[in-house]
């Protein structure tokens, strides 16, 4: 009986840990209105030249050294780059698997058909993310708005870019971002590529054009060498988006403490001789326990987790699926009693109920990413939590999902603790290693 017992329980977790929601996390389509994008479109290109037709190689994004950079120090050699291209295990396209937790989400169907991932790729992209040549004088990168050591965001309220100059929106997260389609805060790149080019010719951000972009790359040696043998037409701006987008879908969060605790939920309806009668079900129970032990959630977090998932509060009608956040745009009355608000997704789509929506961003990491919104006007998660306590700011366009909420000071307190417990690492990345 005990036996029956514990397959009808292995059953149960094993579908949940494989990614289905719970009943705190269903996940919620997107509806959104394909965009139109102020960059090059990524129509379908010329294959990669290079890329083996081995077996894809299986790797959890959470736990490799794809970011790393090629082996050695200081600013890369012709002859190491070469050296690497050399190996075909980096030109192997990659079967990649989502962390815990962030596998309860999916990856936008052909997406890693249309720009597959190989280490070769991964590490070309993570080579031009953090190159500031791209810009029109040398000082500014992808990383200058989205560095790993500001949450992959930065922590002034602005974008700022070439010369100094201040954007009018607040630089989004760049990671988790291969579980997403429809890229900037009013979603008006189609895709991660589309998005990844962008900056370049923004007379703000890098003040470059795509042309002199693509000109300036193959005039590296070391850049050049790695195009041609990756792409079979070499240098080109959309090849430079496919980079990438290549290395930014696989900066991911690990794990959590609220994974952990979310995950071990199905098991506490289990008997514990059960699971220790069945092999893969304490397996995955030893797993679950030994990352909560050294990720536990706080009782003020535990707390916070019960008030973000209950229909009073309703954080997750917005902030759902694996990387807890919609991919839908919404009107909290941020900016909007301002004199000339700024009308976000409308710009795109020019239907009047998008006036004053932003794409919702993720909880994942929010403690490291601050000031937040889309214009960076709340600095602390003590104020994002106010804002939404208070119902928001009062506009014709205020979504239906806001309303006053009337918390306690140790409500708030609890919700600020809980999206603290939401940070799992980051991947090990190498930001200095360039081509000479």
């Amino acid at each position: 009986m005990k036996r029956q017992i514990a397959a009808v329980g292995l059953g149960v977790v094993l579908l949940f840990l494989a990614g289905c929601a719970s009943e705190n996390q269903t996940e919620n389509k997107s509806k959104s209105d394909k965009s139109k994008t102020t960059s090059q479109s990524n129509e379908t290109k010329p294959e990669e030249s290079i890329t083996s037709t081995a077996k894809p190689t299986k790797v959890q994004l959470d736990n490799n050294d794809l970011a790393s950079g090629i082996p050695g120090t200081g600013p890369l050699k012709v002859e190491e780059i070469k050296t690497w291209l050399e190996d075909p295990s980096n030109h192997v396209a990659l079967e990649v698997e989502l962390p815990l937790g962030l596998n309860v989400g999916k990856i936008p169907e052909g997406v890693l058909e249309k720009n597959p991932l190989t280490p070769a790729k991964i590490e070309l992209g993570r080579q031009l993310y953090f190159d500031t040549r791209l810009s029109s004088d040398d000082t500014i990168s992808c990383a200058s708005c989205h560095h790993p050591e500001k949450g992959y965001a930065f922590d002034s309220q602005f974008g700022i870019g070439v010369g100094g100059q201040q954007g009018g929106r607040n630089s989004p997260v760049s990671y988790n971002r291969i579980l997403s389609t429809l890229q900037f805060w009013d979603g008006r790149a189609d895709s991660l590529e589309a998005q990844a080019v962008g900056p370049i010719a923004n007379p703000i951000e890098m003040a470059n054009t795509h042309e002199v972009a693509v000109e300036t790359l193959k005039g590296i040696e070391g850049y050049k060498i790695q195009f041609d043998e990756i792409f079979d037409d070499g240098v080109t701006i959309d090849n430079v988006g496919k980079a990438i987008a290549a290395f930014e879908r696989i900066i991911v969060t690990s794990p959590s403490a609220f994974d952990y605790y979310e995950q071990l939920k199905p098991f506490a309806t289990l008997d514990p001789e059960d699971i220790a009668d069945d092999e893969e079900l304490k397996a995955k129970y030893d797993m679950l326990m030994s990352g909560a032990k050294e990720n536990p959630m706080s009782d003020s977090a535990k707390r916070g987790y019960d008030l973000f998932f209950s229909d009073r509060v309703a954080c997750s009608a917005c902030h759902v699926g694996g990387n807890l956040a919609d991919e839908n745009y919404h009107n909290l009355g941020i900016g909007m009693d301002a004199e000339k608000p700024d009308l976000g997704r409308f710009e795109i789509t020019k239907v009047e109920k998008d006036k004053g929506a932003f794409k919702t961003p993720t909880i994942r990491n929010v403690a490291l990413s601050g000031p937040y919104m889309h214009d960076g006007s709340l600095k602390t998660l003590e104020e994002v939590v106010e804002h939404y306590n208070k119902g928001g700011t009062p506009n014709p366009w205020l979504s239906d999902k806001i309303k006053k909420l009337n918390l306690t000071d140790q409500e708030k307190k609890d919700l600020v603790e809980f999206m603290k417990a939401c940070t799992g690492d980051f991947p090990k990345v190498e930001t200095n290693r360039l081509p000479e």
